[in-house]
């Protein structure tokens, strides 16, 4: 999916998931938190931080929770993509516009119930172990945005060596910037640089 620079921009290059982004966008927007475009999805935050996101995929969209390891999901609606690497993400997929337009009502407890746990100022913070080397232009994205740093921190040092790794080998600046807006997008989609090859 093309990178997108604001929300209308995400629903258009959303193609065949156009319909379900709007749907959830108008949901979540009911709620009151701040809409915003981050790693080249929607984002939505509560006092600056962030909630949820929306994620288009090639099989499903999804409703990304940024701390949904600590709601309750009664429902059983929440799943880690990535277990024994993510930490605290949680994720709630559909694949029928009517799934979403009939759990209207249960979306909307989630997501007050995300805005509550945001509200008590719960997270997981990482251990740190191995240390990783990185990169300067992955460094300094580090330093400058909180949320990145805080998404990137929930994967394992492995994984957070491979895209290390994958920026640091490229050779011209072009290329390297170009490689951190992947991993950053990445990173936000709860995705390993390598897993489309682990299947």
């Amino acid at each position: 999916m093309k990178y997108s620079k604001s929300v209308e921009d995400y629903i258009t290059n959303s193609n065949e998931w156009e319909k379900f982004v709007i749907a959830l966008r108008q949901i979540i927007l009911s709620t009151g938190l701040e809409e915003s475009i981050k790693w080249g999805a929607p984002v939505y935050t509560f006092n600056n931080k962030n909630v949820l996101g929306i994620g288009a995929f090639k099989n499903f969209i999804s409703l990304w929770f940024f701390n949904g390891v600590f709601l309750e999901d009664k429902k059983n609606k929440l799943l880690n993509a990535q277990e024994g690497t993510t930490k605290a993400l949680r994720q709630w997929r559909f694949t029928e516009l009517e799934d979403i337009i009939s759990n209207t009502k249960l979306i909307k407890q989630y997501i007050f119930e995300a805005i509550e746990v945001e509200k008590q100022g719960k997270s997981i913070k990482p251990v740190m172990t191995k240390k990783v080397v990185l990169p300067n232009e992955l460094k300094i994205e580090l330093k400058n945005n909180e949320e990145f740093k805080n998404a990137f921190e929930s994967f394992s040092k492995a994984k957070q060596r491979e895209f290390a790794e994958h920026i640091e080998q490229a050779k011209r600046s072009e290329t390297r910037f170009n490689r951190l807006e992947k991993v950053k997008k990445m990173v936000f989609a709860g995705e390993g640089l390598n897993d489309k090859y682990k299947k």
